[in-house]
């Protein structure tokens, strides 16, 4: 029995820890601050968008787009019910997220529209809206509010370079498997041309046939065009 409850206190211990490391986190001064929206949370990005560090300022989720996913979530359409869910688990585990801030705000739950809520405090607050609600956008623009939307990060990260394509490429070294040489393109990335190796510096037509994307950087594998 004794046992049992020093794992207990330990577990709670850990999980205090834990927190209070996350609020006193030496990254929380002086940060923007970002108003996360209903649509936001439901797309679930976020939450591995948060993980990797990227994001430079503290996400605020006011309690108005809690209480409106809290209804979504009890509601009698099942899609839109399975999604709200989804996006209460997102708020629960970028709660948990070390790197990167999120408070929950009381803003009155219901005196506005939650767009207007989140307008309002970005206004006041100097702050940015987080959502993919097209319209949301545009009122924001329209208020001189910065908005930041994930599509477009996905569009701006997107690759580039599409099977088939067909590039001039300069073949500058022999690659690491027999026959393989290698070029770069102007941003670094690195192609690595099939029956190239004999290929130094010589410049050719190759077509691209698939790439492969790690956290270190991307690498297109190439032919040389027929």
């Amino acid at each position: 029995m004794e046992y049992l409850i020093l794992i207990i206190c330990l577990m709670i211990f850990g999980e205090t820890t834990f927190l209070t490391l996350k609020k006193y986190h030496p990254l929380n001064g002086g940060r923007r601050k970002i108003y996360v929206d209903t649509s936001a949370l439901i797309d679930g990005r976020i939450l591995n968008i948060a993980r990797t560090g990227f994001i430079d300022g503290d996400l605020i989720i006011l309690k108005s787009v809690l209480k409106e996913l809290q209804l979504l979530a009890d509601g009698k359409d099942s899609e839109k019910r399975s999604r709200a869910r989804f996006g209460l688990e997102t708020v629960s585990e970028l709660e948990r997220v070390v790197n990167v801030n999120t408070d929950i705000v009381d803003d009155g739950e219901g005196k506005q529209k939650v767009d207007d809520e989140l307008l309002k405090f970005a206004k006041t607050n100097k702050g940015l809206i987080l959502t993919l609600d097209y319209n949301l956008i545009k009122v924001a623009e329209a208020e001189k509010i910065g908005t930041l939307n994930i599509n477009d990060l996905a569009l701006a990260t997107r690759a580039e370079f599409l099977p088939d394509k067909k590039i001039k490429l300069k073949i500058t070294e022999k690659g690491a498997n027999r026959g393989q040489g290698i070029g770069h393109l102007p941003d670094g990335t690195m192609v690595v041309v099939d029956g190239a190796a004999n290929k130094i510096n010589k410049e050719l037509v190759v077509k691209f046939a698939r790439f492969h994307e790690t956290s270190a950087g991307k690498i297109i594998f190439a032919k040389i065009s027929k």
